[in-house]
């Protein structure tokens, strides 16, 4: 079974993203801050993470450093309302493999995870 990690503060995006992802058949695991993230990646092995640019605490930038810096095979794809040009770019060059803004698009989702092979 594929296992998701989704690190999301808004309760309706999480409750988008999970239903979606349960949908689809995958495990799927929720927190709603960087430092639970941090908590969960040390102690579930995890094939893909959806991660909140904004987080309270720990942003998801910083998060996904710290994730990449241990454990480099985990894809980790940013959620994020920044849709202006250069922010793909600039979560690429922090760490992200992949890029999905919000409001999420099913269509666009359900494409990223296939991206993946998940």
């Amino acid at each position: 079974m594929t296992r998701l990690l989704i690190v999301e503060d808004n309760p309706l995006n999480m409750e988008l993203v999970f239903e979606i992802s349960e949908a689809q058949g995958f495990i799927a695991d929720r927190v709603e801050n960087g430092e639970d993230a941090l908590k969960k990646v040390e102690n579930e092995d995890y094939d893909l993470i959806l991660m909140d640019i904004e987080l309270p605490g720990i942003d998801g930038i910083e998060v996904t450093k710290i994730i990449k810096s241990k454990y480099k095979n985990i894809p980790i794809i940013a959620l994020t309302s920044y849709a202006m040009k250069g922010d793909k770019q600039r979560f690429l060059a922090a760490g992200f493999d992949d890029y999905i803004s919000k409001p999420i698009e099913i269509h666009e989702f359900l494409r990223k995870l296939q991206k993946y092979n998940i």
